[in-house]
């Protein structure tokens, strides 16, 4: 299972100066930027949507542990929850809390919740993932190494989201703008992932509202 710890972790605003970071293989070598500058280290291309197809991303796979019977999604949902679900056979999720940071409410079902791409399937297809393997692809829908690839969140918002880039959609939650900024670049940053003018320039002035925020990220395998 992912470990609850190393989410909170990620998400969390301590103080003044907000560090939004993540557990790392003791292998891996994380980088930290500041906001503006990590935004301005993403490579501005133009996007393509030409050949996308959903099927092109395999999810969701056997997660991190394939013998306990959870999917990817169902591991995130299970990490993610407040108050933890009941585990039923075939990982079927009964009860549990959650709190879904895009439109701040607290929800009492698995049912009701998704789980978003942070950076969404098209949008990555778009900034690079066309020219991946498939099996880079199915890493990339599965990403259970950096908590905020993948996100729970109320269906209602996820689906408002849809495959929108920060240019035209943020969290209706305006205190989770920074927070959302950082995520957002971290995973385009951790796979290597470029922005459109439109999507950089948005994020470039966004980030103003943002100072003294760090982007820590590790690149993905």
């Amino acid at each position: 299972m992912i470990a609850s710890l190393a989410r909170a972790c990620a998400a969390a605003l301590t103080g003044t100066a907000c560090t939004f970071a993540l557990s790392c293989p003791a292998h891996a070598a994380a980088r930290s930027l500041p906001l503006d500058q990590a935004v301005a280290a993403l490579p501005q291309a133009a996007e393509s949507r030409d050949g996308y197809e959903r099927a092109k991303f395999p999810h969701w796979n056997a997660g991190a542990n394939p013998d306990d019977d959870c999917d990817t999604r169902a591991e995130v949902l299970i990490a993610e929850a407040i108050d933890p679900p009941a585990t039923g056979p075939g990982c079927t999720l009964r009860g549990g809390t959650w709190s879904s940071y895009y439109d701040a409410r607290q929800v009492a079902s698995a049912a009701a919740m998704d789980v978003d791409h942070l950076v969404p399937l098209p949008e990555a297809w778009d900034s690079g993932a066309s020219q991946w393997t498939a099996a880079r692809r199915e890493a990339f829908a599965n990403d259970l190494g950096d908590p905020r690839s993948l996100v729970a969140v109320s269906a209602a918002a996820h689906r408002s989201k849809a495959d929108q880039d920060p240019a035209q959609w943020l969290p209706p939650n305006t205190k989770a703008t920074c927070r959302y900024l950082v995520e957002w670049t971290a995973v385009k940053l951790r796979w290597g992932l470029t922005a459109d003018t439109e999507e950089r320039e948005s994020l470039t002035r966004l980030a103003e509202a943002c100072p003294d925020t760090t982007v820590t990220y590790t690149p993905a395998p």
